[in-house]
């Protein structure tokens, strides 16, 4: 029960952050790497409105999404949209923003370990293992938001303007869409992604300046794993990998210390043996 519970959570945080990732490289060939850090801003967010200054904590949830979205568009618009058409500036760009997310929040809170309050409390038992309402809520919460992330991309006109350009950026702009203006939309959407799931996470997490670090390995192997720019392919490698840590935290001695090297090793397993992942295409200017 342990092992079944462990892996959907993770794999549903997994999820909705190779989701959020997906969305942007697929759109704008965006790797930003500072993804996941934004995700441990809204947690900070959250401790601080929530445990210091007293606010409700669903309140101090939405406050964290709205001002992280608005931080990743700040971010898209200042530092990435200059430099878009280079992409290793880029990536080394977003790598030094996630380090300047870090250095703050070590000054503002120090390396102490902090914590929120469970929304719910209480638990049942199944089989001798407490399984915590809290628990059940996050996995709730998260197939609630994954389905409407597949409603907005399927059924809506901007899902599929964000599908077309994502399939193919230069026959969507000679079709008329603005791919600049698509592309910041894409990447509120994905940095709100985050900043949910930051949300979702932060009562059954320990927050840390360092936090982002352990996250960002698992998801560039759920990206690889499942084939870079697939939503649906980062959706299934989540729960993969999610079980997979799962499995080595509870089955192994001292595996929750393997948990990123068993994720690496099967990023490079696939990278060898596929390198479009399980569900990917090989890009055109790759053929």
């Amino acid at each position: 029960m342990n092992i079944i519970i462990t892996g959907l959570i993770t794999g549903s945080m997994l999820a909705l952050l190779a989701i959020g990732f997906s969305l942007i490289f697929g759109v704008a060939r965006i790797v930003n790497i500072a993804h996941t850090a934004f995700y441990m801003v809204a947690g900070y967010i959250i401790y601080y409105l929530s445990i210091r200054l007293g606010l409700n904590v669903i309140l101090s949830m939405l406050i964290a999404v709205v001002a992280v979205t608005l931080l990743g568009l700040l971010a898209y618009k200042f530092l990435i949209d200059p430099i878009r058409e280079h992409e290793l500036a880029v990536m080394i760009a977003t790598i030094a923003l996630a380090l300047i997310f870090q250095e703050v929040t070590l000054q503002i809170f120090t390396g102490d370990y902090l914590s929120v309050y469970f929304l719910i409390k209480g638990y049942f038992i199944i089989g001798g293992n407490k399984v915590f309402y809290q628990q059940l809520l996050t996995f709730g919460v998260v197939l609630v938001i994954l389905l409407v992330i597949w409603f907005l991309l399927m059924k809506t006109r901007l899902g599929l303007a964000i599908r077309s350009t994502a399939e193919d950026r230069e026959v969507a702009n000679l079709m008329g869409m603005n791919e600049s203006r698509l592309a910041m939309i894409t990447l509120g959407i994905s940095v709100a992604l985050a900043g949910v799931t930051g949300a979702v996470i932060v009562p059954l997490a320990v927050l840390s300046p360092y936090m982002w670090t352990e996250p960002l390995i698992l998801m560039m192997a759920v990206v690889v794993l499942g084939g870079l720019g697939s939503i649906k392919g980062s959706f299934v490698a989540a729960y993969i990998l999610g079980f997979t840590e799962a499995l080595v935290t509870f089955l192994i001695p001292a595996g929750a210390f393997l948990k990123g090297p068993v994720a690496l090793s099967i990023m490079i397993l696939v990278l060898l043996i596929r390198p479009e992942g399980l569900f990917g295409i090989a890009f055109e200017e790759e053929r």
